[in-house]
């Protein structure tokens, strides 16, 4: 089991940034025609572009846990898989 410790907060927030990317590049694949821009998602979760750049860039802090929630639902995910290290899949029809 994998706790989460202090000093690997630089690493979670790293993949969860990381992740946010992939599945907002992947959930832009799949729908064609509903592309979710990174202002997009920050005007539909309820946070800045910066928030959201500097996420997905690992250049900032991470945001709260109902920011991540909103974000993985916009997103179309789960919230674990925002914070999950396995690689997944995408299909494009």
């Amino acid at each position: 089991m994998k706790l989460y410790l202090n000093e690997k907060k630089n690493e979670i927030f790293y993949v969860i940034g990381k992740n946010v990317k992939f599945y907002r590049n992947a959930y832009n694949l799949t729908h064609p025609g509903e592309s979710i821009t990174q202002a997009k998602l920050a005007e539909l979760v309820g946070i800045t572009t910066t928030q959201i750049a500097n996420l997905e860039n690992e250049t900032g802090k991470g945001v709260s846990v109902p920011v991540l929630y909103n974000i993985a639902s916009v997103l179309e995910v789960s919230l674990d898989r925002l914070c999950s290290t396995e690689k997944v899949l995408v299909k494009i029809d």
